[in-house]
């Protein structure tokens, strides 16, 4: 098994596909739904960027940096967002989920804790890693509580870590969830969403 394959996820609620272009209109309607792409502290995709920025994730998965996925709710088979993992590491059994965005109805709908389920539970069970990381922008507080929410701890920030695409400094929220933390995790998951 590869940290690079690209694998159907399926939950309830949500289904990860692997991102093909054919996506792009579809992920365009979503992210403009509440124009998240406009967020200064976001590096999300605006509708007419969709295409491009989707040639660019595959043409990264195919040079082994990332493996990226369409979220797709279950409920209409709508295309609602993106994840990814990044940062993959197969030698040291570490990677980060991040790249993450959902259209606007799509959150706090479960979709992306069960998301987050899936790609754990993948990451964990089947690639056998020890640890997964996810990062966010330090003035993202909807982000940095979701990841918190998910059972994941605060590692530290990078300071000035990276430039915004607006030329403002970027503080990197570095958060994980270790291999030991795992079972506790998932079961919080679960819980959570049987009483969603």
């Amino acid at each position: 098994m590869s940290f690079l394959d690209i694998p159907t996820l399926r939950g309830s609620r949500v289904i990860l596909e692997p991102l093909a272009l054919e996506h792009a209109d579809e992920l365009a309607q979503a992210v403009d739904e509440d124009d998240l792409w406009q967020r200064w502290y976001t590096n999300i995709p605006a509708p007419s960027e969709m295409r491009a920025d989707i040639e660019r994730r595959l043409e990264q998965h195919a040079a082994s940096q990332v493996v990226p996925w369409t979220i797709r709710r279950a409920s209409d088979n709508r295309a609602v967002g993106m994840t990814t993992y990044l940062n993959i590491s197969e030698q040291h059994r570490r990677l980060e989920i991040g790249s993450t965005w959902l259209a606007a109805s799509a959150q706090r709908t479960g979709i992306n804790a069960e998301a987050k389920l899936l790609l754990l539970g993948r990451a964990f069970e089947t690639l056998e890693c020890i640890a997964v990381e996810f990062r966010t922008h330090w003035h993202n507080q909807q982000s940095r509580g979701a990841i918190a929410g998910l059972g994941a701890k605060q590692d530290g920030v990078l300071r000035n870590h990276q430039l915004g695409r607006d030329g403002t400094l970027r503080d990197t929220v570095v958060f994980s969830i270790i291999a030991s933390e795992w079972p506790t995790v998932r079961m919080s998951l679960t819980e959570r969403l049987t009483r969603r």
